[in-house]
């Protein structure tokens, strides 16, 4: 007679891992900047400068992590070669404190010298206090103070306020010079510059780049006058800058509503933020403090859109630089080249097409290409007889 198995309790299975909660937007980006490494602010210079190259993944997604890319460039034994001077960043301090003081007294004189306006020149101002904690809390104060400015129907001075814009689906929060609100309800974005206007003209590029600048600015400042009652961003901005070779500020009215379309529509072509940081490995860190090769993986992992007007707007320039060389993309020729060179994306490419050794011959670009090529042997031929 054979034995009954031993009765006793069922063998218990292991509980079931609870799912992890799925990381947060911020809390991915605080990762890839790293867990001990303070966010770097984006300003409006960086903004529109991401701006002009809006298919550059690469900077998009360091921006709104808030990665020093200063501190990562040279970790990655290519540091920027550009940067304000501490002179300079004093001496425009110096001035903007000039221009500002006595409550802003000479600022609202050139504003109503330059722009006009219905009723008297400004006599009183009142100069609110923007102080509040944190980014999120002093961009309300902000927003708070222009709608009580603006439905007290008198002159009002914001010194620094902060203003908040949705950048490819991430809060940047930006800090004007200035914005003053008119009586009628009109709100003028105000920048101080420390280059000098001479003969009542400044640096082209310099102006252009001001311009650009300030767009960011009426773009932040439009979301807010949406919501208030009586309120209208002005686009023409006021730039201040030294008069002649003097400390003495003078001033002049830029019209940026080129800029601000142009800028509009390239910050809504940048791919949101969560499609470029899904793309990277979970370990994936931009934290200075890590190894060259671990920086390397996780730089090259994101996508780059190079351009030789990088190297005067991005500090990761020299890095994409020789990555984009490397490949003998094209695009390290510019992007007007890119643009005439059609399918053929390396130099490679077009050196084999030119020499016919590859290549379509009805395609135009190819034809082109290889009448150039004939005509440089003719001219190097000739010059040979010459000889």
């Amino acid at each position: 007679m054979s034995e009954s198995p031993a009765s006793g309790p069922p063998p218990q299975t292991p509980p079931t891992p609870a799912p992890r909660p799925a990381k947060t937007l911020p809390q991915r980006l605080a990762e890839l900047r790293g867990p001990s490494v303070a966010p770097h602010p984006l300003d409006a210079r960086a903004l529109a400068a991401l701006a002009a190259n809006p298919g550059c993944g690469r900077r998009a997604l360091l921006d709104a992590a808030g990665v020093d890319k200063a501190a990562l460039a040279t970790a990655l034994g290519s540091p920027a070669a550009f940067g304000q001077s501490q002179f300079a960043f004093m001496r425009g301090n110096a001035f903007e404190a000039k221009v500002k003081a006595d409550g802003g007294t000479e600022l609202l004189r050139l504003l109503y010298e330059r722009l006009g306006g219905p009723g008297e020149a400004p006599h009183e101002v009142r100069v609110p206090d923007l102080a509040a904690a944190g980014p999120e809390g002093r961009a309300a104060r902000t927003a708070l103070a222009l709608r009580e400015a603006t439905a007290a129907q008198g002159w009002t001075l914001l010194d620094h306020p902060l203003l908040a814009l949705e950048v490819a689906g991430s809060p940047a929060y930006l800090e004007p010079d200035a914005v003053v609100v008119h009586p009628e309800g009109t709100w003028t974005v105000v920048e101080i510059k420390s280059f000098p206007m001479i003969d009542g003209s400044a640096d082209a590029a310099k102006v252009g780049a001001a311009a650009r600048q300030s767009a960011v600015y009426v773009l932040a400042l439009e979301r807010i006058a949406a919501m208030t009652e009586g309120a209208e961003v002005g686009h023409r901005v006021l730039l201040v800058c030294p008069k002649d070779f003097s400390n003495l500020p003078t001033a002049s009215v830029v019209d940026v509503r080129k800029q601000r379309a142009v800028t509009r529509r390239q910050l809504t072509r940048l791919t949101r933020i969560e499609d470029i940081a899904a793309t990277l490995p979970e370990d994936a860190t931009f934290d200075p403090g890590c190894s060259p090769q671990e920086l390397h993986r996780a730089v090259d992992a994101v996508g780059a859109a190079y351009a030789p007007e990088c190297l005067a707007a991005c500090e990761l320039a020299f890095h994409c630089r020789e990555r984009s060389r490397a490949r003998g993309a094209v695009e390290a020729l510019g992007r007007s080249v890119r643009g005439e060179l059609g399918g053929l994306t390396t130099v490679g490419a077009v050196l084999a097409a030119a020499a016919g050794k590859e290549g379509d011959p009805a395609d135009p670009t190819v034809a082109a290409l290889r009448r150039a090529a004939a005509l440089r042997a003719e001219a190097l031929e000739g010059r040979a007889v010459c000889h």
